[in-house]
């Protein structure tokens, strides 16, 4: 049975870590199934989106500690935990949260770009209490999206956090009563439907600027910028606009 599995929609791709057995707990072969649906993701000129999932609702509960002990490393050289924590997709990523994001498995989500959760999640770093470090961001991004403090609270004591806690500091963006793939494909669908290039170059000018000092920002934002204003999506979607159509977006 694959540890990973994928389904494509309109416009986007469904990436389910498939291990429910061990609250999908990640493995080596796992973190790379996942690598390679970015891959696929970045690649596939007719997906705009990803959603990362696990299946028997609950999200990820971290690395796999039997596999820890074997020697394992349940990540991928250069891209990190899962495939995606020291680098992801170019395009937008969206976790989908039931049960435990805990660990790795809460850096997982911390990975991807939105992040949408069913009010039981739960979530939650516990690495100090195993004498273990969340060396897969968590003690490094996790502060520069929640703030310093509620960071170093969630780090240094262990403890869980309820989803609707970390919607309120700003980890999750989307609360739901129901499934939370569910609420995840409509954002996707939502997403998806944008032009590709502005998408990509929009996650991309987010991400990069969060360093950019002043007098640099304006220059890299437009060196970033141009190639999607001189694009013939940038035509389209006016031309769509003045129309009243849904723009044929080309890529290009």
């Amino acid at each position: 049975m694959s540890e990973v599995l994928t389904e494509i929609r309109d416009g986007f791709i469904i990436v389910t870590i498939n291990r429910p057995e061990a609250k999908n707990a990640m493995t080596k072969a796992a973190a790379e199934g996942i690598r390679a649906a970015m891959e696929q993701l970045d690649s596939d000129n007719s997906l705009n989106a990803g959603i990362i999932t696990g299946a028997g609702g609950t999200f990820c509960s971290g690395m796999d500690l039997k596999g820890f002990l074997r020697g394992e490393t349940p990540s991928v050289k250069g891209y990190g935990f899962g495939g995606i924590t020291e680098q992801g997709p170019e395009k937008p990523l969206i976790a989908a949260v039931e049960g435990y994001a805990l660990a790795g498995g809460l850096e997982l989500a911390l990975a991807c770009d939105l992040c949408v959760a069913n009010v039981n999640a739960k979530f939650g770093i516990p690495e100090v209490k195993r004498s273990l470090v969340a060396g897969a961001g968590g003690v490094i991004k996790l502060q520069q999206l929640i703030g310093k403090r509620i960071a170093m609270e969630w780090a240094l004591t262990g403890d869980f956090f309820t989803a609707q806690r970390a919607y309120e500091v700003g980890f999750v963006n989307r609360l739901t009563e129901g499934a939370a793939l569910d609420a995840a494909i409509e954002l996707a669908t939502t997403i998806a439907a944008n032009g590709p290039l502005a998408l990509k170059a929009t996650k991309k000018i987010i991400n990069d600027s969060y360093d950019w000092n002043s007098e640099e920002a304006w220059k890299k934002q437009g060196e970033i910028m141009a190639p999607v204003f001189s694009s013939q999506d940038a035509q389209e979607g006016s031309i769509a606009f003045a129309e009243k159509r849904k723009p044929n977006w080309q890529g290009k």
